[in-house]
């Protein structure tokens, strides 16, 4: 399986990161990518850029070094209702290309309501509702594990693409069991997938290895991985009226 995309990256606009959007983009042209998707860090995360980077996301070709440059960000989840980042304006949120929602420890308040089982099913079943998230990220973490055969339904039906992240196999491996139960589960009910690496460095960019291994363990479809092929890339862009390549 090749991957010709990869759609969860950060630059050093977040600060635990360490490579610009050009030393990012000119690896993914030397790997011959198709496309990266910027996702630097919603505001709400320590050290992540405000509201006005997003806002002037425009700078930035859509097509740069010859790949399409999808300008987006990792919104964070901050609630049980499957509420995004406080501080990105919701005209921000729309005008932008991927969003990629996602559970973080530092940013998810449990004051109110404490993650369990039951909370994190509705969280997830709230963010099927949410227009502007494109991608569900990283949501194999243990710590806020979900009931995966009634809400996988829910969020493919609604259009959001699972993720299925690499760094899960690089760096926090107590999450593989539960990616390979959501993969399971995704291909039983060809539900579609995308697969990223969340790159915080040009090093990790592109390199998809502990998650093409372990969905060729479980004969999982190529088809149903949106990021496996230009084509049914276009496909996933078109259908969400994301520009194609310029």
């Amino acid at each position: 399986m090749r991957i010709i995309a990869d759609t969860h990256t950060h630059t050093i606009a977040s600060t635990h990161a360490y490579a610009t959007i050009t030393e990012m983009t000119a690896e993914a042209a030397r790997l011959g990518l198709y496309a990266i998707a910027v996702t630097d860090h919603g505001p709400d995360m320590p050290g992540a850029p405000q509201k006005w980077y997003f806002n002037n996301l425009v700078a930035v070709p859509s097509t740069f070094m010859g790949v399409r440059v999808l300008k987006g960000v990792e919104a964070n989840i901050t609630d049980f209702d499957a509420s995004l980042d406080k501080t990105i304006e919701e005209s921000a949120l729309s005008s932008l290309e991927w969003v990629v929602a996602s559970i973080h420890d530092v940013t998810l308040d449990q004051s109110k309501t404490q993650a369990s089982f039951e909370s994190c099913t509705q969280l997830y079943l709230n963010a099927a509702k949410n227009p502007y998230i494109n991608v569900i990220g990283h949501c194999g973490t243990p710590a806020y594990k979900f009931d995966y055969e009634t809400v996988l339904p829910r969020l493919g039906a609604a259009g959001k693409l699972i993720e299925i992240n690499d760094s899960s196999f690089r760096n926090n491996k107590a999450s593989i069991p539960n990616c390979v139960e959501i993969a399971k589960i995704c291909k039983r009910r060809e539900i579609p997938i995308v697969v990223n690496t969340d790159a915080h460095f040009t090093a990790q960019l592109g390199r998809f290895d502990g998650t093409i291994r372990m969905l060729e363990e479980i004969g999982f479809p190529e088809e149903l991985v949106v990021n496996s092929s230009v084509e049914r890339f276009e496909r996933c862009l078109s259908e969400r009226g994301i520009a194609l390549r310029e």
